[in-house]
């Protein structure tokens, strides 16, 4: 919605809608219409009987009889249409002289005259042999041809049909005509026209409606942000797919350049590094122009087996130990957080926390997590297989020792930490440091060496993978180096912030001086 040019689409109805209505008024519903309207339908029975009277006693039938209960009926015949009429138009005969025929229900025509003729050529039309008469106490006008607009009336003087006195009382009914004519509106009938004193419903409705686009317009051009977007700006559609670690932040960093540049989409499919590295590789495969639109974000190097992908360094994403509360524990050196990977240490206890066994939670092995883990803490070691699908009971089959368990993305491995009594993970720093259900636990010791810069502390740099022949990615906002938080206790308040265009980099006040070890390793990365 936020892409449809409003003020350009209500100028267009303001326009469009008008034209339409006049269309469908003058052209579809009006192009040929005949119609009459009754503009005079009155009785003279008191003023025959009044003494003033006069010359209305003197009403006579065509046989001479006096009229006792006279009425008077004015007709107009009129042509209402946008086209004109001709007699051919009428819809009858071709030998009938007769157009349109009018009868009184309960009267009997005693007189008839043609009056007010909307143009003095239309007098011929209802000359001697026209088809103008009175036959059996109906009126026949003739097959009057009328040009828009044109009209002539009818007087009619009537008398009541029956002379029961009762009768008198009674109203007359209306006059019925019959007429139509060819391809005329509806079934071509002739139709009952009202004389428009006001304005019409259709034009009041017309106006509020062009009133209601005007203030639209209005509204739309108060509230709308015409700040142009960058020219650098990129447009279309992009499917951001790897490490489940990063994808906090490429969440917010596509929010954030959707908002920039209008034009551009996002689709998040992190399901691990090496999976993402794998999509990205059989998509190229597959695409004519070995150019998808897609991008691959690994915790680390790509690994082998993909010469047609290329990768660009952009960011350290910050890992973390992660320990269930009810162990007790909150400060490990690297030497414990091995041996608890390799199963050397069975309970809390033997590290100083709580009589608890311990449950290890780690990562499938295509997760780029794991191997920055296997890599920076393990030194190059794989961890065990795991021997639990519940992380608290060893499964059937399943070998001695520690149980362990594996799980598809880092939000997974934090709430299986969380509900598992002893449990033990990692986690990249951002997701973890807003929990409040599990400790992240801070790493003593030697600092560990990451890939780019030996002081930074459980560095990983995570790179976005792109096919050799796609060019340089386009994806502006992840060139931003971005580090959430340093390894952290539970909560910790920024004392550092470092700005870079479309990204903020957050460290905390820990030891080993991570705040700035991080902020060296984005600036390196950008």
């Amino acid at each position: 919605m936020d892409n449809i040019p409003w003020d350009v689409t209500l100028a267009v109805l303001g326009v469009v809608v008008p034209i339409i209505a006049a269309l469908y008024e003058f052209v579809v519903v009006g192009r040929k219409r005949l119609g009459y309207r009754v503009q005079m339908d009155t009785t003279a029975t008191d003023a025959v009987h009044s003494q003033y009277a006069g010359a209305l006693q003197q009403l006579q039938q065509e046989d001479g009889t006096r009229m006792v209960d006279p009425s008077f009926v004015l007709l107009r015949i009129e042509n209402n249409g946008a086209t004109h009429i001709d007699t051919t138009d009428y819809a009858v005969l071709d030998d009938d002289k007769v157009g349109i025929r009018i009868r009184f229900p309960g009267r009997r025509v005693a007189g008839m005259v043609v009056t007010e003729l909307s143009d003095d050529f239309l007098r011929p039309s209802f000359g001697e042999g026209s088809g103008l008469s009175v036959r059996n106490g109906v009126i026949e006008l003739p097959k009057v041809p009328l040009n828009r607009s044109a009209h002539y009336k009818v007087l009619a003087a009537l008398e009541r049909a029956t002379e029961n006195t009762e009768s008198r009382l009674e109203e007359f009914e209306a006059p019925e005509i019959v007429g139509g004519i060819k391809g005329g509106v509806g079934n071509g009938g002739i139709q009952e026209t009202r004389s428009h004193t006001g304005t019409s419903w259709q034009a009041i409705a017309l106006v509020c409606f062009l009133v209601l686009v005007i203030l639209a317009q209005l509204t739309v051009s108060l509230t709308r942000d015409d700040t142009a977007a960058p020219l650098d700006c990129a447009t279309g559609k992009l499917t951001l797919t790897g490490s489940t670690a990063f994808a906090p932040v490429l969440r917010e960093a596509a929010r954030a350049y959707e908002d920039t540049c209008p034009g551009a989409g996002f689709t998040l499919e992190t399901r691990g590094s090496s999976e993402g590295v794998r999509g990205l590789d059989q998509a190229g495969r597959e695409s004519g122009s070995g150019s998808p639109d897609r991008l691959a974000f690994s915790d680390g190097a790509k690994g082998d087996g993909y010469p047609q992908l290329l990768p660009r360094p952009i960011a350290f994403s910050l890992f973390t130990p992660v320990v269930n509360k009810e162990a007790g524990v909150q400060d490990l050196s690297l030497q414990q957080i091995r041996r608890l990977s390799e199963g050397r240490i069975t309970n809390w206890k033997e590290v100083g926390g709580h009589d608890q066994p311990v449950r290890l939670v780690g990562r499938y092995s295509n997760s780029g997590t794991r191997r920055a883990f296997e890599q920076q803490i393990l030194d190059g070691r794989r961890e065990p297989g795991d021997t639990s699908d519940d992380c608290r009971e060893r499964a059937p089959g399943a070998g001695r020792g520690v149980v362990r368990c594996a799980r598809g993305s880092t939000g997974d491995v934090l709430d299986a930490v969380a509900a598992t009594p002893g449990a033990f993970g990692y986690s990249e720093v951002g997701a973890a440091s807003g929990r409040r259900d599990s400790y992240g636990s801070t790493a003593t010791g030697p600092p560990w060496r990451g890939p780019t810069t030996g002081r930074t502390p459980s560095g990983r740099r995570s790179t976005p993978i792109h096919t050799g022949r796609s060019g340089p990615t386009p994806w502006r906002p992840a060139s931003c180096a971005i580090s959430r938080t340093r390894l952290a206790r539970t909560s910790c308040a920024p004392t550092a912030t470092a700005r870079a265009p479309n990204c903020r980099i957050r460290c905390c006040a820990v030891p080993h001086d991570g705040c700035a070890a991080a902020r060296e390793g984005s600036r390196a990365a950008v």
